[in-house]
């Protein structure tokens, strides 16, 4: 699984980068610029693009791409930029290891509709935002699936970058914290590849890890 990871420390002089800091899908339009010349139905997807925003006193981004990313692609002085080959670190998340992790998610459930009056098929269900517990109880689920047994405290918190420009239920992410063991590495590199959840083109699903 070939996978770059790059570090965005924005400038908020910028008016790009402030505009990208209010509006999320702007800011998934920028980013896409980083992809070579992305292709099918789903371009983010075939490109890997997974991106995380990181509440600092100088805020950054986390972008990860299945290639090496486009730099140039970006605005001028947007930001200062660092880029590193995840390979190695993949290499070594093996089962067994003890590792830290981080992913803001969209933690969501699917409630069912009433179906319309004289319509028969069963209606499309919608998305509603958990919180609390639920959320803690959603993140349990995906990670047991994603190959990673959690071993501590789950931290859940409300994602400081909150933006209205977001459709809900993705108007507002939550971010898990905590440790955990990896049970399975095929499914946390196929998680890693393709991120966890909904809302990826809002800067929900990317998870990192480093050895605990």
């Amino acid at each position: 699984m070939p996978a770059t990871l790059t570090r965005i420390v924005l400038n908020r002089s910028h008016p790009a980068a402030r505009n990208d800091l209010r509006d999320r899908v702007n800011l998934h339009k920028t980013l896409m610029r980083l992809l070579d010349s992305p292709t099918g139905p789903n371009p983010r997807k075939s490109g890997g693009l997974l991106f995380r925003l990181e509440h600092a006193p100088d805020p950054f981004l986390l972008v990860q791409t299945a290639q090496s990313p486009k730099l140039g692609g970006l605005p001028a002085g947007y930001g200062t930029l660092a880029t590193r080959d995840l390979t190695p670190l993949l290499t070594a998340l093996t089962a067994g290891l003890n590792v830290r992790y981080r992913i803001t998610a969209a933690a969501t459930a699917s409630v069912p509709s009433a179906p319309k009056a004289g319509n028969q098929r069963r209606a499309r269900g919608t998305d509603v935002l958990l919180e609390g517990h639920d959320a803690i109880g959603w993140w349990q689920r995906r990670a047991a699936a994603a190959g990673l047994g959690l071993t501590g405290p789950v931290t859940a918190a409300p994602e400081p970058f909150a933006s209205p420009k977001r459709p809900a239920p993705f108007f507002k992410l939550t971010q898990f914290d905590g440790t955990a063991t990896i049970t399975d590495s095929d499914a946390l590199h196929a998680a890693l590849r393709d991120g966890i959840g909904k809302g990826k083109t809002y800067g929900a699903g990317l998870l990192t890890l480093m050895p605990a």
